[in-house]
């Protein structure tokens, strides 16, 4: 079973190593005792066995199925036979022997479909958000980002040249214009339009699942800063290819095109190919050559990998991922149905044990995301993910301090291959495990720790047999 391999892994992974590393080299002894806090905490960050079909899938990036059906491998080939005799490699970075007129053309595309003036594709979007940070913001600037931004505007924040770097509290318009007409009043510069802020959010956040609510931050930005100098960068990497237009993405769902400065999609979820495109207009594509050390100086992307973005987009421009695409906010919507419809869910939510914020007043949304996080009460999300992985389910768990500290939820991914009964299976074992946990904590069980742990520690003990 898939869940024996995972816990393989995940539980000596937990163990602390500093002690045994007495007689070792104080390097390597070093950065063993630092993991070991996140040890003790049963947090630390190890690799996980693939698993196969058999097991429910709530976890992977392949949201239109295109990654399980083989659609995406036979569009790749059909793309690569179509190129008949190519080099493999780039060969150089773009700004030299790498800006090859196959990418150029496939740019040129992607940008076209997504109604943009250009576009510039690169290795990954992790590195397309460090690349914008890296290069657009000049001394003097401002950063000023959504407070639950993606690990990558972490880092591109590190890089940055931007003078002010400020948050703002999660998909609130009210907040962004408290933090940007503090910046007014802090440097009359930005007032004047003399110097820019850049503006960073997120389509569909990664933890949270909610939708950004872009027009409304928009309007905000635009009425404080007529001249145009307060300008956002949007990470669509969750929206492209599950919502809009042919999977078009958010932006392009609102018609806000001319009024979005950067746009980057990611081509490694829902298309099942590999790779980031940042889409702007020349003056930032001009800037990122220029200033992004990340962009302009590493290989250029490889033949291959261009005929995979481009096969992804084929299926997408052809309107044949519209039938997947459709089946995403169906199975989302039952999920929502059936959950609130469930005693044991009813209890548990009424116990605060669990809750599920995307299901409140969901028929009121046109559309939804795919990412719906199960919330918990703190310490509870690992318990749940044992026990959903012995149903032979497959749902992580999340901690701080990827979620703010004292939180923890089980993050469902839902996918066009994901079946109703699969989501009855779903929604009767979370129900079953938090009855379990109710009866706990009320004091009708003997056993004070939840059944699938006892099993995970027991199959430790016995040296995994059974």
């Amino acid at each position: 079973m898939y869940y024996e391999s995972l816990l393989k892994q995940m539980l000596p992974a937990q163990e602390l190593h500093g002690p045994s590393m007495k007689s070792e080299p104080a390097f390597f002894r070093r950065l063993e005792q630092s993991m070991d806090v996140a040890r003790q905490k049963r947090g630390l960050m190890y690799l996980k066995p693939r698993w196969d079909d058999s097991v429910l899938d709530l976890t992977t990036s392949d949201f239109l199925s295109l990654n399980r059906t083989g659609r995406i491998r036979e569009s790749f080939e059909k793309e690569l036979a179509a190129l008949g005799d190519y080099k493999l490699s780039a060969s150089g970075s773009r700004l030299q022997y790498g800006n090859y007129d196959y990418l150029l053309e496939v740019e040129k595309e992607l940008a076209a479909f997504h109604g943009a003036e250009t576009a510039w594709i690169c290795h990954s979007g992790f590195f397309a958000n460090v690349g914008v940070l890296e290069a657009i913001p000049l001394p003097g600037d401002a950063v000023v980002w959504d407070e639950l931004s993606h690990a990558s505007t972490g880092l591109g924040l590190k890089v940055s040249l931007a003078a002010h770097k400020l948050s703002f509290k999660h998909n609130s318009p009210e907040s962004l214009r408290e933090v940007l007409t503090s910046l007014k009043t802090m440097d009359s510069d930005f007032a004047t339009g003399e110097k820019s802020i850049l503006i960073s959010v997120e389509s569909i956040y990664s933890m949270e699942g909610d939708i950004c609510p872009l027009r409304e931050l928009v309007a905000v930005a635009k009425e404080l800063f007529p001249a145009g100098n307060a300008q956002f960068v949007i990470d669509e990497a969750h929206s492209n290819g599950v919502l809009g237009p042919k999977g078009a993405g958010l932006v392009s769902l609102l018609g806000l095109e001319k009024d979005i400065a950067i746009r980057v999609h990611m081509c490694s979820k829902a298309l099942s190919s590999t790779g980031g495109v940042i889409l702007c207009n020349q003056t930032v594509r001009r800037a990122i050559t220029h200033y992004s050390r990340s962009m302009a100086y590493c290989g250029a992307p490889s033949v291959p990998m261009i005929a995979s973005i481009r096969a992804g987009y084929q299926l997408l421009r052809s309107g044949e991922t519209q039938k997947q695409q459709d089946q995403i906010q169906e199975i989302v919507k039952y999920f929502f149905q059936t959950l609130l419809a469930d005693p044991a869910w009813e209890e548990a939510m009424d116990e605060d044990l669990l809750w599920v914020p995307l299901a409140e007043d969901w028929e009121g949304r046109q559309v939804h995301s795919h990412i719906v996080p199960v919330k918990v009460r703190g310490g509870h999300e690992l318990s749940l993910f044992v026990h959903m992985l012995m149903a032979n389910m497959n749902a992580y768990p999340i901690h701080y301090p990827i979620v703010p500290k004292g939180t923890g939820l089980v993050r469902c991914v839902f996918h066009a291959h994901n079946t109703r009964e699969e989501i009855d299976h779903l929604v009767a074992t979370i129900g079953e495990w938090a009855l379990e946990i109710l009866k706990i904590e009320r004091g009708e069980l003997q056993n004070s720790m939840p059944n699938a742990m006892r099993r995970a520690y027991a199959l430790q003990e016995s040296g995994w047999k059974k």
